[in-house]
């Protein structure tokens, strides 16, 4: 009976522990700078906040000189963020983010979780 409650224990450590790198584990951060195409509320059970930024770059031939744009797709956490950027829409972000391993259906549909505005233009 012992050793029941010794593999028990590992058992539940060993789970709590890949629960948490997967969903809570923050694994990069930073800016992402864009047009806000859209920020938009929802979801079938869990209400979350959505946006997309675009951002432009340079293509991958540099002798075309034509741009490209690139979507960043992110949930967001705040309803302050939210409703200023619902606000804002079309006008261009830079946006702090932090992105894990997984995806919590309360938390948002993307693993970019953006939790404040940098700057706003």
């Amino acid at each position: 009976m012992k050793y029941f409650w010794i593999i028990l224990v590992a058992v539940v450590l060993l789970l709590s522990g890949v629960l948490y790198y997967r969903y809570y584990f923050v694994f990069g951060e930073g800016v992402k700078s864009g047009v806000l195409n859209y920020a938009v509320k929802k979801g079938n059970v869990f209400k979350t906040y959505e946006g997309k930024l675009i951002q432009q770059g340079f293509g991958a031939n540099p002798r075309t000189g034509s741009l490209t744009s690139y979507e960043f797709e992110f949930s967001i956490v705040d309803e302050e963020i939210f409703k200023t950027l619902e606000v804002n829409n079309g006008k261009t972000f830079d946006l702090h983010y932090k992105e894990y391993h997984g995806v919590l259906p309360w938390r948002g549909n993307t693993v970019y979780v953006v939790d404040r505005i940098v700057h706003m233009k």
